[in-house]
């Protein structure tokens, strides 16, 4: 009984956090800032567009005090047979990709 009981408080606080769309940023910062929302929305789209070229050439992009964002390289692998569970399971051939993850700054975590 009391897993269920768990499981339906993660549900309700997963139905209760809603995450902000760009405009609802931008709008934000105008509220904040003084300035014109369409201002703030092309802030928002030059932001984006810098840390893409940031992490694309340096590997890594920090935005002080709310996160790091870094990419890395996940090497290939080759296909053939893994124990996994006691059994032994074939596997196909997967290649290289870019990881991209973003970390939350500690004075992120602290205030939180």
């Amino acid at each position: 009984m009391a897993p269920m009981k768990a499981m339906k408080a993660m549900k309700a606080v997963k139905a209760r956090a809603k995450t902000m769309t760009k405009g609802a940023l931008a709008e934000a910062l105008a509220t904040e800032t003084g300035l014109k929302k369409s201002e703030c929305n092309k802030v928002v789209e030059s932001l984006a567009k810098v840390a893409t070229t940031q992490v694309k050439s340096a590997g890594k992009f920090v935005l002080p005090g709310l996160c790091m964002i870094k990419s890395r390289q996940k090497a290939a692998t080759k296909a053939g047979k893994r124990m996994a569970f006691g059994k032994e399971i074939s596997c196909k051939a997967q290649p290289a990709k870019t990881i991209v993850k973003a970390f939350p700054v500690s004075a992120l975590k602290k205030s939180i």
